[in-house]
């Protein structure tokens, strides 16, 4: 599943080459995502322009006037662009799958002036969603703040852990807590921390806790940088591979020593609410 620097890096490759387009129209051919998308989905949208693209934790949403359309990409949800006028055989602005454009499990199109956006999703876990604008803020009223956000701060963390006693790693991965990390990043985070993925929040000390706020924003931040992850075959909409897999400290490294200067420690694989959890044995106490 994208975390938040894939999907930040989709974003930015709509924003760039769909923002002020009209949408002419739209063509559903599968309802059954994991939500249902409505019957009058197409005519809602038919003609409204795209005045916007953000993003919110893992979430897409498309400012179309007066709604909102967001988009969650899912386990394999991916969105394609096809410039209508000078076809790109590169056409996957997402996370974990093929470049090229597949030829079966396109669920939704929009069709552009310049662009042809699909939407293809093997697995049918992602969703699009209309909202109004009090609706959409209480779609999102359950979600954290992101680590990017000046609320995701010391005294935020602090009062959020008290009588807690769940494990860093599985806070890490709360949406609730904290949006937009997954389980990549999570690892990543704990070993600059040199925190055990599986020590228990009570027994953070104030300088953990500086540590968390400081290498979430750090982490988060570089990746975004160096074009997001490309764990299989992610692309941007320009065909360019993510980077930041070569910057990975722990991730998938297991049984190889730590890149830690002095630290003679290997990388450890364990589960944590039957996720894959990556850490050096020795530096993270």
């Amino acid at each position: 599943m994208p975390e938040l620097p894939e999907v930040e890096i989709v974003k930015q490759s709509l924003d760039k080459n769909i923002k002020f387009e009209k949408i002419k129209k739209v063509v559903v051919r599968n309802r059954s995502l994991r939500f249902k998308i409505p019957k009058n989905f197409e005519i809602v949208l038919k003609n409204k322009i795209i005045n916007k693209i953000s993003r919110k934790s893992k979430y897409l949403i498309l400012h179309l006037e007066d709604i909102y359309c967001v988009i969650h990409l899912g386990m394999s949800g991916t969105i394609h662009l096809i410039n209508r006028k000078n076809f790109n055989k590169n056409t996957n602005t997402s996370f974990y799958n093929p470049a090229n454009l597949p030829l079966k499990h396109n669920h939704i199109e929009f069709f552009l002036k310049k662009y042809q956006l699909i939407y293809n999703d093997p697995r049918r876990f992602g969703f699009f969603k209309i909202f109004k604008k009090k609706d959409l803020l209480d779609f999102f009223k359950n979600v954290g703040p992101e680590p990017l956000n000046n609320k995701f701060n010391i005294n935020y963390i602090s009062n959020y852990f008290i009588n807690k006693k769940k494990n860093i790693k599985s806070f890490l991965l709360d949406q609730k807590f904290v949006s937009g990390i997954g389980n990549i990043y999570a690892s990543e985070i704990l070993f600059y921390c040199k925190i055990n993925p599986f020590k228990e929040v009570k027994y953070l000390t104030k300088l953990d806790i500086k540590k968390i706020k400081y290498f979430s924003k750090f982490v988060l931040n570089k990746a975004i940088k160096k074009g997001g992850s490309s764990i299989r075959n992610f692309r941007n909409v320009s065909g360019r591979n993510g980077k930041y897999q070569n910057e990975f400290k722990v991730y998938q490294r297991e049984n190889l020593n730590c890149l830690k200067k002095e630290c003679f420690g290997k990388i450890k694989k364990k589960f944590i609410s039957k996720r894959s959890t990556f850490f050096c044995n020795k530096c993270q106490k």
